[in-house]
């Protein structure tokens, strides 16, 4: 008799299909006047898979080995959905624009498309279910990419997306094939059980982890990233600093941990380095920006560069500590990003002048931004502050006291440039054409609200870090 049981790991994949085809459906066959109600019904049902998804909890293993499912890898999705839920809560007023000449449903439709990917990433056993769901994941990114059809730069974006994709996919496959020519399976565990340091080895998980790196934006693997994020739409640039970034530094977290940990004295110099330099160009590059998707680029490389600081140790503390990272950047980098998104969609403009003397005429997006910069730069008492502590922490913790030094003097240098932008909201005189106040619609309103609250509310919130820590110590017991 088969045995069906082991699919009730998939609720997440199964709920998430049933929107994606309800919507797909609605697309399709909906009229004109029926339209007007995609929006609300494509963010009532994801909201309800979202919330759905705090309730499934359920952990195991199916497709032999395949696809696995712990709480962890679930509250990881979790993240993943809310941020996907900002993000199109952002995005419904810039799609409505009447120059898009394009049906709204398709950016739904391809963005759950890419998260289906993003979960079989996550949920991977096998570097093979890995590798498709990075696909999955990646191809309709550049859809999205290039979604303002009748524009250069999206256009531009599109097709840099996809030539990058192409080469980092190619590169992670050939490393690939180097790991199962030296051991002879493709399987996390048996990998794990079974891995020899040899140059064979060494170079497959050279070639896997620089395929990997493409799609966290570390340096030197970034350099396509600012064309990309000032070409695409602003919300198809939220999805991919937070999102798409959020889904790859899991998947470095699980591969390195439980697959190449034998190869700590091979990786740990390798981040060593690379967090270090990361961290540096990200910060040094945004100080020359004037484009705040740009400036924002670069932040996000920055930020990538703390991330690895918390991958380093190996340990479930260091497993803690970035998770939390990743929730908090979360937060933040979408409230910068819809803020970007309204003043855009009044304005079209995303130069960091546009935003001089905000305060003066929207004081509210105004502090929304400030709380968001400052959490980014790691300023008590918001949210960013606490993320940043015990990335250091976990670190400090190998006693790599240099490395702390050096994050903490790059932090100092951020929170000069996130200043400019404070400087241009709060000092600087606005422009005459900017001197009326603007809004923007609800949805994006709502999503700012709980992107504030977010920022305000769960650096206090001790519940959250230790609940993350007790999903950490189940999988390194």
């Amino acid at each position: 008799m088969i045995d069906y049981s082991n699919f009730m790991i998939l609720q997440q994949e199964a709920g998430l299909m049933l929107v994606f085809l309800i919507l797909l459906v609605y697309d399709i066959f909906g009229t004109e006047a029926s339209m007007r109600w995609f929006r609300l019904i494509a963010c009532g049902l994801f909201g309800i898979h979202t919330i759905g998804g705090f309730f499934s909890g359920a952990a195991g293993v199916a497709f032999g080995g395949m696809f696995i499912s712990s709480t962890m890898t679930v509250f990881m999705k979790n993240l993943l959905n809310v941020a996907t839920l900002l993000v199109l809560m952002q995005a419904g007023e810039w799609l409505r624009t009447p120059k898009l000449r394009i049906r709204e449903g398709e950016f739904y439709i391809i963005t759950l498309a890419t998260l289906l990917g993003m979960y079989l990433m996550i949920s991977a056993g096998n570097f093979m279910l890995l590798y498709i769901g990075i696909e999955i994941a990646s191809l309709p990114v550049a859809f999205l990419a290039a979604y303002n059809k009748y524009e250069e730069h999206p256009a531009e974006a599109g097709a840099k997306y996809i030539l990058m994709t192409a080469l980092s996919s190619g590169i992670m496959m050939f490393g690939l094939s180097y790991l199962y020519g030296a051991m002879g399976t493709m399987y996390f565990d048996d990998l794990g059980q079974q891995l020899m340091i040899d140059p064979m080895t060494i170079l497959g998980f050279v070639f896997f982890f620089a395929g990997l790196a493409f799609k966290i934006s570390i340096v030197p693997f970034h350099l396509w990233t600012a064309d990309v994020y000032e070409g695409a739409p602003t919300p198809v640039t939220a999805y991919l600093s937070v999102v798409s970034k959020g889904a790859a530094c899991f998947v470095l977290l699980f591969t390195l941990y439980h697959v190449f940990g034998a190869m700590e004295q091979v990786w740990y110099p390798m981040l060593w380095g690379l967090s270090v330099i990361t961290i540096m160009i990200g910060n040094l590059f945004a100080l020359r920006q004037k484009d705040m998707k740009r400036f924002f680029t670069f932040s996000s490389i920055s930020q990538a560069g703390y991330i690895l600081l918390g991958v380093m140790p190996g340990t479930a503390q260091g497993m803690t500590a970035t998770v939390y990272f990743i929730l908090i950047y979360l937060f933040s980098n979408l409230a910068v990003f819809g803020v970007i998104t309204a003043l855009e969609n009044r304005t079209q403009r995303t130069d960091i002048a546009a935003y001089n003397g905000l305060y003066k005429t929207n004081p509210v997006w105004a502090f929304v931004m400030m709380i968001a910069v400052f959490s980014l730069a790691g300023i008590p008492p918001f949210a960013g502050f606490f993320s940043k502590f015990f990335i250091f922490a976990s670190i400090a913790e190998r006693g790599e006291y240099l490395l702390v030094f050096i994050a903490l003097i790059n932090t100092v240098v951020s929170l000069y440039y996130y200043l400019l932008i404070i400087k241009a909201m709060f000092i600087r005189e606005p422009d005459e054409s900017l001197r009326e106040a603007w809004s923007t619609d609800q949805y994006n309103k709502t999503s700012l609200l709980i992107c504030g609250i977010g920022i305000l509310v769960i650096g206090f919130l001790s519940g959250i870090y230790e609940h993350i820590g007790s999903l950490s110590a189940g999988l390194f017991t």
